[in-house]
């Protein structure tokens, strides 16, 4: 009988947009529905819960590195979103940085991508100067990964060097004790500005009562030891003593209700216009096949506000769209790649999604002009690289790419990310990736991070394999090295994955291409509360 082959399901940008929604209600729970019950049967809300009664009613919640941990540490049980919850919501109307232990998760322990991901939102609070809220209930550093979480420059002590670092800039910062909050993690809430704790759950302390009896003998309870009543009533550690998480998590928002205004940058906002296009419409124009071209403006048409913007040099470096335009009725400066051919100056064809020497140079000019005009810019990337072969070379194209990266790297506006497609090799880096400081980076499920794409290192690398055993005097037969091939594709494209990449916090979020305008829209507006306080200076620029 002959075998049947099985057919591979088609990919589209429906079933990947499906797939995101099955993923995230997944991860959203955390340690599990048995653990979520024990935890509640102690009488604690859960993170999300408590995050959910501090922000305002109906109110958006930014969330940031939900998929951290993805698929890591699967011979620990795994650490759905690094078991910490963060994000930037409203509370009393006032844009916060929340950050909330998952105590669900290995008792809330520290991984070492749960210290990157805290790390990752105290930077989010020092570069958009946010207050930030701190729900503290951890079992401190997962001991078995210690030597990855506990000694480094970007390790746990971070954190607490943060504190003081937030401290002198005058971000302000609350911190409420729900839950165990041990050893160096005590450290925490106490550098915080104010600090309550909650009766009957909250404890802190540098050494559990265990610790404390092999030490030094003593035997003492832990609500003895680092109780509410204790900190509150004898040490004088904690400011607030509250009966349940409810009421703490109100203390927390009368306090920020009583906050003062701070100066702000002052973009460039008017009433926001809806835009003609749907995102409905999207899969249309769109494919998530990454070798079919697309016209960007596609995008635009469902991202700008009225489906409007004012394009910089339409004419020339046509691999690049440079654009003025308002996103939810934010001003921005629009740099794109463009997936379709393009005729060039001098009448060739050009590949979309890869950088030439005009694109970049236009490009870079693009961005010194909004640095004049205090114009925020937002990188939309689906790009292969910058174009190779003798005539760029010849034609200066390093040249004109460390213009374009000079330039942006030195940019004082605001800068955030998008990946919608490829983001291949140097083309990351020129169009605003992860190493170059963007406040925040998205990405939709159909975007690739890698050096290239799977096909093009598999291809690569065989051929290196070839040569290698060619010199040696040895062959490979057809069948072996297509059997090479797909091993070497299979391992690269899952590194390209946007789950691998968001796992590892290369990006802030993934999300739906529906969400982009608010969450485009929350990233400008956090950004807007930090005041632009040095001049544009790009350095020397060889023109």
């Amino acid at each position: 009988m002959a075998q049947i082959k099985e057919e591979k399901p088609i990919i589209t940008l429906e079933s990947l947009n499906q797939e995101l929604i099955s993923k995230r209600a997944e991860t959203k729970l955390g340690g599990g529905a048995k653990r979520i019950e024990a935890h509640k049967k102690k009488g604690k809300l859960t993170a999300r819960e408590r995050i959910g009664l501090l922000i305002d009613k109906d109110s958006s919640f930014m969330e940031l590195g939900l998929f951290t941990g993805d698929g890591m540490y699967e011979e620990e049980g795994g650490c759905p979103s690094g078991g910490t919850v963060a994000g930037i919501g409203y509370v009393c109307g006032r844009m916060c940085v929340i950050v909330a232990n998952d105590a669900t998760v290995k008792a809330g322990a520290w991984f070492p991508i749960t210290a990157k991901k805290n790390l990752r939102a105290q930077e989010v609070s020092i570069e958009n100067k946010l207050p930030i809220i701190y729900l503290v209930d951890s079992a401190g550093i997962y001991l078995p990964l210690q030597a990855d979480v506990f000694a480094d420059k970007e390790h746990f002590g971070r954190v607490f060097r943060n504190n003081s670092i937030m401290s002198s800039m005058g971000i302000v910062q609350i911190a409420a004790i729900m839950g165990s909050c041990v050893a160096g993690g005590a450290y925490l809430p106490i550098m915080s500005d104010e600090a309550m704790i909650v009766d009957g759950t909250g404890s802190v302390f540098l050494a559990g009562s265990y610790l404390v009896k092999s030490a030094i003998g003593e035997d003492v309870d832990n609500e003895t030891l680092g109780g509410a009543t204790t900190h509150c009533e004898i040490s004088g550690v904690t400011d607030y003593k509250h009966p349940n998480d409810e009421a703490c998590l109100q203390s927390i928002r009368n306090i920020v209700d009583k906050m003062g205004a701070l100066p702000r940058a002052g973009f460039s906002r008017v009433e926001p216009v809806a835009p003609k296009e749907s995102w409905e419409t999207l899969p249309a124009v769109f494919s998530v096949d990454r070798a079919k071209p697309y016209d960007m403006g596609e995008i635009l048409k469902r991202l700008c506000d009225n489906s409007e913007w004012e394009e910089y040099k339409q004419l020339y470096g046509k691999t690049l769209v440079c654009a003025y335009a308002r996103i939810d009725g934010w001003a921005v400066g629009i740099v794109a790649n463009q997936r379709k051919m393009v005729k060039s100056k001098t009448g060739e064809m050009q590949m979309g999604g890869v950088i030439y020497s005009d694109s970049a140079d236009k490009a870079a000019r693009f961005i010194m002009n909004c640095n004049q005009k205090r114009i925020p810019l937002l990188f939309i990337q689906d790009v292969s690289g910058f174009m190779v072969g003798s005539r760029s070379e010849h034609g200066g194209i390093i040249k004109d790419g460390a213009k374009l990266v000079n330039v942006m790297s030195n940019s004082v506006v605001p800068k955030l990310t998008l990946y919608v497609g490829n983001s291949f090799g140097a083309g990351n880096y020129a169009m605003c990736g992860k190493a170059y400081d963007p406040r925040f980076l998205f990405a939709w499920p159909t975007a690739k991070v890698a050096v290239m794409s799977g096909a093009a290192a598999a291809n690569t690398l065989l051929q290196i394999e070839k040569a290698t055993l060619n010199a040696k005097g040895k062959t490979i037969d057809p069948d072996t090295e297509k059997t090479m091939f797909e091993t070497i594709k299979a391992r690269y494209d899952m590194q390209t994955s946007p789950y691998y990449a968001a796992a590892r916090l290369w990006i802030d979020e993934l999300i739906l291409p529906s969400e982009t305008r608010t969450m485009i829209s929350m990233g400008l507006e956090a950004a807007d509360h930090a005041p632009v306080t040095r001049a544009f200076n790009p350095g020397v620029l060889q023109t």
